[in-house]
């Protein structure tokens, strides 16, 4: 086994490579065809999008994969939160109906759409964390190329799945709104929290591929709980970030409900207004029933 280095060679594996560069040509297409027929995706949109992809090369294609892969457990787990979790959540940031239609047209693609609700993803991307943190399959997927993209497209797959009902790409069901997200955000990092302490209180390395002797200093059962300590600390970072922009949202939410009913909207309305950001929809639409003699 090589000693460990940062500057060992960028890996160009086509299972973990070609997914990437299709996503990627696929976007951009989508994107310019929407752009050329007058209906442009923000900016803030395709930024959040080229910055997913970037984090999965990151992930990857780095010398972050060789050092998971034979040196070390933390980056291994580093490798993980970004595959997992800050990619995804970029991935699916950059999305919007329009961009998604031609896939969801597909009907094998409608039909998989429940599995976005929240009471299906939280357990399913649960299961995912723990079930590929079991010693057998880790130490598998380490050893196998095969199990190893597998592994990391189902990370990366139920990392979207989690995070689409909370950012709503596709409509969440009606009742899941933004106070069902804050708690959705802390059953989240509560269930990553309870995994994230046993690595970090171990005494003892779970994996076979880190039983070496030390490397940089770095004793295995150290490395398991460093693994633990990045697991919690990008936790923290995102929750934080994320119930932030949740509240701040409440906020606005409740600001803009308050000032339509009393301009006097349906109640229903005024509901899925708020809800999806179309305020200012409802009210040109009323303006223009009132020009047509039409009551709101």
């Amino acid at each position: 086994m090589d000693s460990p280095s940062l500057l060992t060679p960028w890996s160009l594996e086509p299972l973990q490579v070609v997914p990437t560069v299709v996503a990627a040509v696929l976007y951009l297409h989508r994107t310019r065809t929407l752009a050329a027929e007058g209906r442009p995706v923000p900016g803030w949109r395709r930024a959040s999008f080229w910055t997913g992809i970037v984090l999965v090369v990151l992930a990857l294609n780095s010398p972050l994969d060789a050092l998971g892969e034979e040196h070390f457990f933390f980056t291994h787990m580093t490798q993980h939160v970004l595959l997992g979790d800050l990619a995804p959540l970029c991935f699916v940031a950059g999305l919007t109906g329009q961009i998604l239609r031609p896939v969801l047209a597909l009907r094998p693609v409608e039909r998989l759409r429940s599995l976005a609700h929240p009471l299906v993803a939280l357990p399913l991307w649960a299961l995912d964390l723990y079930v590929w943190h079991v010693p057998y399959l880790y130490d598998a997927a380490l050893h196998h190329t095969a199990v190893h993209a597998l592994e990391h497209f189902c990370f990366f797959t139920f990392g979207c799945l989690m995070w689409e009902p909370v950012i709503e790409t596709l409509p969440a069901p009606a009742w899941f709104g933004t106070g069902w997200k804050i708690g959705y955000i802390f059953v989240v990092r509560l269930i990553e929290t309870v995994l994230g302490n046993v690595f970090i209180w171990s005494s003892s390395a779970f994996y076979v591929v880190y039983r070496h002797a030390p490397e940089w200093g770095i004793t295995p059962v150290h490395d398991l709980n460093l693994g633990g300590i990045v697991m919690m600390a990008e936790g923290s970072i995102v929750t934080l970030a994320a119930l932030a922009w949740l509240f701040l949202r409440m906020a606005a939410e409740g600001e803009t409900r308050q000032r339509l009913l009393e301009e006097g909207f349906d109640p229903r309305q005024v509901r899925r207004a708020v809800r999806y950001g179309r305020s200012a929809q409802l009210r040109a639409s009323a303006g223009s029933a009132e020009e047509l003699g039409t009551p709101r």
